[in-house]
């Protein structure tokens, strides 16, 4: 049965909720693979106004799309480059679209790596490793440079030599005599601790970095 929009919202909050309970009972997320798949598939779902295919992989591809596009959707909780993403090519030719989300363990968010017509997707793939398989290098789909766009910020703290921003987009930046800062999340760590501040919420959840540098700031402000 085809699930509404507000379901799929719901179960995508749920299984992000399971996900992350998880990892704080020290579940590594590489054993979350099912759980971390399905997350994928009701993103992809929800970004594309689509629906989860009827069966399981049955034709090869998860989600289809408002617009009938059969997408093929690959999720990793892989935070570094290394690794790869595979694909069966004998059920590739019933994929229309591609999509490769990653869950970002450190922040609890779904990023997208890769959302790319079959065609265009496969570009990236190298050398079949053995002829069941293709796959696409992680390394080709994370360590970009971004280009940096001139986001405003909201507001800012000083502590120390360190200068944190939060940007109206909700990230924080944190400069050190001028230099940007990246990772931010082990200096606001660093700065909480001085402060006296907890790095975890009322759960017992560590506060992602958007919570934590809004709670500095307030603090030092």
């Amino acid at each position: 049965m085809a699930l509404t929009q507000m379901q799929i919202i719901q179960s995508l909050g749920e299984a992000m909720s399971w996900f992350e309970r998880e990892l704080n009972w020290g579940v590594p997320a590489t054993e979350l693979r099912h759980l971390s798949g399905r997350i994928g598939e009701l993103y992809a779902a929800l970004i594309t106004n689509g629906q989860m295919a009827t069966s399981v992989n049955q034709h090869g591809y998860d989600v289809v799309s408002a617009d009938g596009e059969r997408i093929s959707v690959k999720t990793t909780a892989r935070m570094g480059s290394s690794g790869h993403i595979s694909f069966n090519p004998n059920t590739l030719e019933l994929v229309d679209r591609i999509i490769i989300l990653r869950i970002n363990t450190e922040e609890m968010q779904i990023e997208t790596l890769l959302d790319e017509l079959t065609d265009d997707a496969l570009k990236l793939t190298g050398e079949r490793s053995n002829k069941d398989k293709l796959v696409i290098p992680m390394s080709k789909l994370v360590g970009k440079s971004k280009t940096r766009l001139n986001i405003p910020t909201v507001t800012s703290a000083n502590f120390d030599d360190y200068c944190i921003n939060e940007l109206e987009s909700g990230s924080i930046e944190i400069t050190q005599n001028g230099n940007l800062i990246s990772p931010v999340k082990p200096v606001l760590r660093e700065i909480a601790s001085k402060l006296n501040l907890s790095t975890v919420n009322g759960n017992g959840n560590n506060y992602n970095t958007r919570q934590l540098g809004s709670l500095v700031i307030k603090s030092i402000n």
